[in-house]
Parts: C-alpha cells; structure tokens; sequence
C-alpha cells in the first residue's frame, strides 16, 4: 500500500475559517485497513448490503459476486448472461439484486435463493448504470441509447416515463437523498443534468456544463450541510458542484487518467475518486487538499461504492475488489462531571446525565436529552475535557480549538496534530514537525523537540511522547526526562490520583504504579539517567493479554471494554467480567451519582452498567489491608453484592471470610470442600433447591464430597454421599473392601432397580443368591447368558430359562429357536440332570449356615470338591456333607454334555465361573464367614 499525503494541487483555503491560523495545511490521520482483497475479472460496479456484511461485484463476465468482508468468503455466485454486467444494486426491503447489462436487460434476482424474479427489455443498447428509489418502488436505468428510464417495480415493472436531453451515453444516474423526487445524470455530451420526476415533464432542470470531455460519474452529498455533488470524467479532473448556484464549487485535479469515480464519504469529512490511473484518492471535502493516494496495483479503477452510517468502502478494478475500511470505529466524545460531549460530523453536542432517566437496567440503550451546541470550525477528530470539566479541547485537521462547556465559545486555538491534557489541566500539543508545546493557563510555558521522531503525546501525570519504538515521561513544569520505556502504547490511561497508569498497547496492556515521591526526590537531587530516566518512577504491576478498546480507573480498579465485547473490571491482578454487551461500545467515564458506567457506540448510543463504588473501594482497602476500613465499607455494600465479595476475598485467600459472606450456594460449597468441612458441604447439598438447580448437578455434588470423604476415611460420609448420587460402582467398592453384606445387597437391590445390571449380578453373585442372579439376566432381556447361568448353577430353573430363551428367538429364525433343548422333554440329552438338580439344593441347604472365616484352611479343600461324582461314589455323601463344618464355595453343578445332534446356541458365549470370594458376614455373625458354591468347578 503506497500513502501519499499532501499536495501541491490543492491550494484553496477551507470556507468559514475565523481563526486567523497561519499553519501549514496538516493532513487528516486516517486509519486505512484493508478488509478484503479478492482477485477476479473486470468490476465494473460495487455495492453493500445495508445490514449484512457483503460487498457486490458486478462482473465484465456476466457474474455476480457477493463477498462476506468480515470473514473475506465468498457467500453467493449468480450467472446473469455472457455479456458485461455494468451494474448491479441491491433491493433490501425487497430482497433483490438488480442488474443491467449489454444485452440491454434489467433483471432482478432474490439474492436468498439465486433465482430470477423478473427480467426485461429495457433499452435499445447498453445499460450504464442503475439507481434504485431509497423508498418508493422506482427504478432509474442509464443507457447508451442517451435515454434515462422511469421503471415501477409494483406495477409489474412499467416504464412510467422517459427522459430525454443528453447527446452522447449516458454514464450515470443518482438520487438525490435531500429530495427523493430529483435526481442527476451524467454523460459523454460533457454535461451533468438535474431532473424531476414530478409534474409530468420528461426534460431536465438544468444543467452543469464545465467538464471538457464526458462525464463519467456523479454523486450527491449524503450530508444536509451543503448542496453539493461531485462529477468526474475523461478531462482527468473530478469537480464539486453547487447545484442550488449551478456553480462549480472547486476542481480537483491530480490523476493521470479518465476519471471513473467519486463519491462522498457519508461519515468522513472526505470525497473518494478512483481513475483508470490505477489509483484511488482521498480529498478533504472541506479544504480540497489531498490526504492520500492508494495504489493497489489491480490495474484500472472502475467504482467505488460507500455505506450510509459505515467507514468501508469497495472499490472495483480490472483485477479485482477491495474493502477497506478508513478512520475508527471509536466515537468522538468525553465525559466529565455529569455531561457528555460528542461531535457529530462538525457539529458538538451534550448530555446532562443528571436530567437523564435513571431507571434503566444493565446493557439497556438509554435516550437521553441531547442538546446541539453549534458547528465546530474543524472536523473533529478527539475531543477532551479540562480535569475541571469547565472547558475541552476539539482538534483536528491540524488544528486544535479550546471550547467553554456551557456555551460553544472559542477559549484558545493553534495548530497541533495531537492534543493532552494534564491531570492539574494544563495542556500539550505536538506539530508536523515533531516539536512539543506545553502551556500553563493557556499560555506557553516551554517548548522542546524530543531527541526521536514523536509520533503521539498523551497527557495525564506526567506528559508522554511516543516514538515508533518506545515512550518517555516528561515533567510537565520544565523539560525534564522522568523515565523511558521501551513498549509503544496507543494510549496512556491514567488514575484519578495519578498514582497507577495503564499503557494500552495492540495486543496487550500495562499496568504501572507511579512512585512520585521517587520522582521529585530523584529531579531534586539530580540524579537522572540522561537516556531512560528515574528508574524506581514505575513499577510493573501486571501484565495483561488482553486487546482492549477502552478502559477507566474507578478508584484502584481499572474497568475496560474488549475486543470481544466484554466489559471487565480489573482490581489487585483479579479480572472480572461485569457484563456481554451487545456490540462496540467504549467507554466514557463513571457517575459516582448514580454509581453507574457510561459507555458509548459508534452511532453516539448511550448504555449504562452499575459498578458499586463502595464495593470497588473495599477491594482496595482489602488489597491494602486495612481492615477497620474494609469492614466499615462491607456494610455499605447492598447485599445482592455479597456473592461477588465472597469471589474477591476467595481470590486474596480468604477463603474463611468468604465462606460467611456468600450467598451462593455453588460458591459455598466450592469453598467447603477447600476448606475441608465436608459435613458442611453436605448441609449445603440438603439444602439447595432442587427446582432450581439439575439433578446432574446435585449429583455430581454428592459424587465429588463422596470422593473426598473416602479418602480422608469418614466411610459412613462416603456411603452417604454414593447413595445420594446413585453411584453404584463406589457403593459396590466400599461394600466388597468393608465385607459388609447389607450395603452390598441393599447396593444390588438398588442398581437393579436402576437398570445397572452389570453391578446388580455381580453383587448377588457374591451374596451368594443365585436365583436372583438369574432373575436380573432374565430382566435386563440377557436370555442367552441366563440359560448357561442356569445350567451351571441353577439346573432346576434351566426349563423356565430355555422357555423364555426359545420364545424370544422364535422373533429371529424359529429353526434356530427349536434346536435349543428342553431336559425335561430330552433327558437323554442331558446326563446325571437330576444329580446337578440334588446337588444344587444340597449346596443352597449348605449356603444357609455361614462359615467363620477363620475357617478358611480347614475347608478350602472343598472348593475343589467334584460333588455329583462324589454322589454317585458315595451312598452317604449328602448326610456327610451336611455334617461338615463348611461348605465348598458355590461353583458349578456338573452339566451333562450336549449331544452332537443337538445344534450349539448361537447366543452368547457361556459366562467365565467366578473365583471364590469369601463375604464376611460381619453384621450377622460373630466372627467374618465364607459362603460355598454348589456343584462341580
């Protein structure tokens, strides 16, 4: 990007100036950043969508493009036809693009679902240039045919009138926003022509005759302040006309080829003209001078398109479209004592916020009386009150010009790029050549030029001078070096005392205790460094990575809007989020009247936020501890603002403090279980609502509070906390290590309640009851797995089991269904059933008796028993078995094999026997016991 800025060809003073300055012409600082760059064929038209953020392209192609510029996509693509579409426009109320082309159509397309809405004929030869009503259903076409047509969209696009008078193309059409039934074309009979619509005649006003070639382009001034309008053409010259005189105004001259655009900036005091030079220029619309000149090396430039209440603008060229964006999104006001003062254009205007309503809520626009207070005689770049707020300063366009508060009179004016204010109200400027003036009572006290190149100065406690690499302090009473720091702020927000000072840099901010007693002792004794200066003046507080937009002190706390749109509150390195606000909003200062922040947007909209200044000013008497005053300040705290107190003194480690003061019952018992009161975060749990708070939640409470009482041993807080959370599997643990039955079955009852099987079996198995083992199989629909759990431990259930295992698979493949077999109706199938039916009732009769654990070594032998064999070889087995002390541990009854002819089940797999667990019986016998299993291993 090549900026030039100044000119030579310009040399026509601004109308109305009554200061009597004699300073050299200054440039206006015009922030230029480019949104979107995308390479294409020859753009021969641009336009915005009103509220979406999409950039049209009118192809030499054909083609339509609609870019998204924010995010630099391309959103929607429409074929129009195979020759040039010179012009395309949107239609917002009626979500249409409109085009006209050299196949002499007008059509108009929904740009939501791409298709064509209506076409016609419109003209004999090309098509120029299209201008759609801002209100009513009207549409204005140019032609190479020298004719300008009426066309009415709700009267199925009747061509109500002709106009005729231009001798060559006519080039261009527009509206006029002042009165919507005029408007003005341009053409290459080297005229500019004024029409109505109204009374039935189809000739033009007038005429503006000056241009030596043909007209290319006209626009109207959006603004209500002059009637203007501006031509360029093939003359290379681009001329601002006054169409109530039918003079011409002013000439621009500079470009080196036709001109084939210009175009009023509708925010900026600029007028924007692009050429087939290649080059788009930027014009002071009130001085005519030059600000730049932006080359982008896309060859040709063929339009330019602005947005009404928008700083982008699109510009087409033989290569390509470009968005960019000129000047800040950041409002022209100040704040002081109650009153706002915003500039408007050139116009200044005030709030008395103690006239204003008072009762809005958080993030609500407020509107608020706004009373104008004259023009200012420069285009106002900042503005900035006195510290007594008595006076502020307007400057801009080089100049500078010192207004009273309560009238718009002129108090003192000079020349100066930048402006500052000091916190005991005197003032600095900076000029073109770099040299700093400061003034005491409005007048000069002393004047240096920096050993650097200044590129800003910001005021405060002391006076700031940035270089492109660094920042110096200077006293404000003489020229005296307070200390250099190596970081380049865009701005230098200082605290009320002058005691703590943030520079604000692109990505980041400082903030920076000032030790002024340091300072003075330092100047006094002479001890400076000549190149950095007092090095105790600053200490580095924090440092935060965070890009703000705007930011204040209220006592110790700094308060700042961000790029993402929040408004937080920063006190002793603790952040916190006050609020999501609904768009670009910055910020204008604290009424300790009504204790609330003002913030502003772009569009001069006002919202309000409350920030408690009692609480704000606790959070520092906390920081330095001083107690009496803290506790003095917490009673003047409104209680609605006792849970973020409690958040504040929970992140100065008081964590105590804070566990008495809050009020919100998460916080509470986040606090309870740091401090380690478990039965107090267990009250805290009771106690909370469950209307309004998740059962999730609740139970993600008692989940964690379980966790940690287990590992600090309190089992009966624990088991409390797993039966509220429904957490089976800690309850299955805790039970199974404690050797306690109770909870166990209690634990299997309830998870077989809840559908957790899994647990549920497992916990009857070692229970010992197998039978309810088979059930909860049979339940959770596990038919497959419930007939081997019967067949090994349970045979006298596996009819009913093949019942139901049979019924169900019957749904799938009946000829699998009948291969499964009954031992009631196929015993030859199952050999030495009726031993496994006897010896499961021998080991449920021997199951009823606990054994001591203590027992273990004498009876271990039998869990390696083979029972069935055992009766079959021993007529007086089942009497000896009884008569035993112990039992073996419940396995398997011996299964008969199946027979080759009998098809395997094609469910599931058999389950794994499981291990003997011994289960102590601590809650119904004497001594801990073991339980047998029935049946062979």
């Amino acid at each position: 990007l090549d900026i030039k800025k100044g000119s030579s060809f310009c040399e026509a003073a601004a109308p109305g100036r009554q200061l009597g300055s004699t300073a050299p012409v200054m440039p206006l600082r015009l922030d230029i950043k480019k949104k979107l760059y995308a390479r294409t064929d020859r753009v021969k038209c641009s336009d915005f969508h009103p509220t979406e953020a999409w950039a049209l392209a009118a192809l030499y192609s054909g083609n339509l493009f609609i870019w998204d510029y924010n995010t630099q996509t391309l959103v929607k693509q429409i074929e129009v036809c195979n020759l040039p579409v010179r012009c395309a426009k949107f239609v917002f109320r009626k979500q249409w693009i409109v085009t006209g082309s050299d196949d002499m159509q007008i059509r108009a397309f929904n740009y939501n679902t791409l298709e064509r809405v209506h076409a016609i004929e419109a003209h004999s030869d090309y098509i120029r240039y299209l201008a759609v009503h801002p209100t009513l259903s009207y549409l204005l076409s140019g032609s190479d045919d020298m004719t300008i047509r009426l066309w009415d969209w709700d009267k199925n696009w009747q061509n109500t009138q002709t106009f005729e008078g231009h001798a060559h193309y006519v080039m261009m059409v527009q509206w006029n926003p002042k009165d919507d039934h005029i408007f003005a074309s341009c053409s290459l009979d080297r005229s500019v022509r004024v029409w109505g619509i109204t009374g039935g005649s189809t000739s033009s006003h007038f005429s503006l005759d000056g241009h030596t070639k043909g007209v290319n382009c006209v626009e109207y001034s959006p603004s209500g302040e002059k009637p203007y309008l501006v031509s360029g053409a093939d003359d290379k010259t681009v001329r601002v006309w006054d169409y109530q005189t039918r003079r011409c105004v002013h000439t621009l001259v500079g470009h080196e080829g036709n001109v084939t655009a210009a175009v009023f900036h509708p925010t900026l005091p600029i007028i924007m003209t692009g050429s087939e030079d290649g080059t788009l220029r930027v014009w002071h619309q009130h001085t005519y001078r030059l600000e730049t000149t932006l080359r982008y090396l896309l060859e040709r430039c063929w339009s330019i398109a602005v947005q009404p209440g928008s700083n982008h603008a699109c510009i087409g060229f033989d290569e390509g479209a470009m968005v960019i964006k000129l000047g800040s999104d950041e409002p022209i006001a100040s704040m002081k004592g109650g009153k706002i003062i915003w500039a408007k254009g050139n116009e200044i205007q005030t709030v008395n916020l103690k006239l204003a309503d008072d009762a809005s809520a958080d993030g609500e626009k407020i509107t608020p009386s706004v009373k104008d207070m004259g023009s200012c005689e420069i285009f106002p770049q900042s503005v900035a009150h006195h510290p007594n707020g008595r006076v502020f300063a307007v400057c801009g366009d080089g100049e500078y010009v010192i207004y009273t508060a309560q009238a718009l009179r002129n108090k003192s004016f000079g020349s100066a790029l930048d402006f500052a204010w000091s916190t005991e109200g005197h003032y600095a400027t900076r000029d073109a050549s770099g040299k700093v003036a400061v003034f005491h009572d409005f007048k000069e006290a002393f004047a240096f030029k920096p050993p650097f190149a200044a590129e800003e100065i910001f005021g405060g406690d002391l006076l700031a001078v940035r270089s492109s690499d660094f920042v110096c302090f200077y006293d404000w009473s003489e020229y005296r070096l307070v200390r250099r720091i190596d970081v380049t702020p865009r701005t230098i927000i200082w605290s009320l005392s002058g005691e703590f000072a943030v520079l604000v840099c692109p990505d980041s901010f400082f903030v920076l205790k000032y030790d002024k007693s340091s300072v003075t002792a330092a100047l006094a004794a002479g001890q400076v460094d000549e190149e950095d200066g007092v090095e105790e003046a600053f200490d580095l507080l924090q440092e935060v990575n965070e890009k703000i937009t705007s930011g204040y002190w209220v006592s110790e706390s700094f308060v700042y809007t961000t790029v993402s749109q929040r408004l937080q509150c920063l006190t002793a390195g603790q952040t916190e989020t006050l609020a999501h606000m609904d768009g670009n909003f910055y910020l204008l200062g604290y009424f300790e009247e009504n204790g609330k922040l003002y913030l502003v947007n772009k569009e001069l909209e006002l919202v309000t936020y409350v920030l408690n200044l009692a609480f704000v000013n606790y959070q520092a008497a906390t920081v330095r501890k001083d107690v009496a005053a803290a506790e003095q300040l917490f009673e003047e705290i409104p209680e609605e603002l006792h849970n973020r107190v409690a958040r504040f003194l929970e992140h100065q480690g008081q964590q105590e403090r804070a566990l008495e003061i809050t009020r919100d019952p998460d916080h509470k018992y986040d606090l309870a279980m740091g401090l380690g009161k478990f039965h107090l975060a267990a009250d805290i749990i009771e106690a909370t609502d469950p209307a309004s708070t998740s059962g999730s939640t609740i139970g993600t409470k008692w989940k964690s509070l379980g966790d940690a009482a287990l590992e600090q041993g309190d089992f009966a807080l624990a088991r409390k906390c797993f039966t509220e959370a429904k957490d089976m599997s800690a309850l299955f643990l805790m039970s199974t290590a404690n050797g306690d039955s109770k909870t166990l079955k209690a634990t299997a009852e309830q998870a077989r309640a809840e559908g957790k099987y899994n647990i549920a079996v497992t916990s009857y198995l070692l229970l010992g009851d197998l039978n309810a083992c088979l059930d909860v199989l049979v339940e959770a629909g596990r038919l497959p797995e419930a007939g081997f759990f019967a067949r090994t431990y349970c045979p006298s259930q596996l009819k009913r089991v093949v019942t139901l295992w049979k019924e169900d698979l019957k749904k799938v493949n009946e000829q699998v269904a009948a291969s499964l077999a009954d031992p009631t109706e196929h015993a030859e199938l199952f050999p030495d059933y009726d031993l496994s039916v006897r010896a499961e009732a021998l080991c449920a009769k021997k199951r009823s008796k606990a054994i001591p654990a203590k027992q273990y070594t004498s009876v271990r032998d039998m869990l390696e028993m083979q029972i069935v064999d055992e009766m079959k070889s021993n007529p007086n087995f089942e009497k000896d078995f009884l008569g035993l002390g112990g039992a073996p541990a419940p396995v398997a009854a011996a299964p008969a094999p199946a027979p080759a002819a009998v098809a395997p089940p094609v469910a599931a797999a058999p389950a794994p026997v499981p291990e003997p667990v011994p289960v102590p019986e601590v809650e119904e016998a004497a001594e801990p016991t073991i339980e047998v299993q029935n049946g062979e291993e």
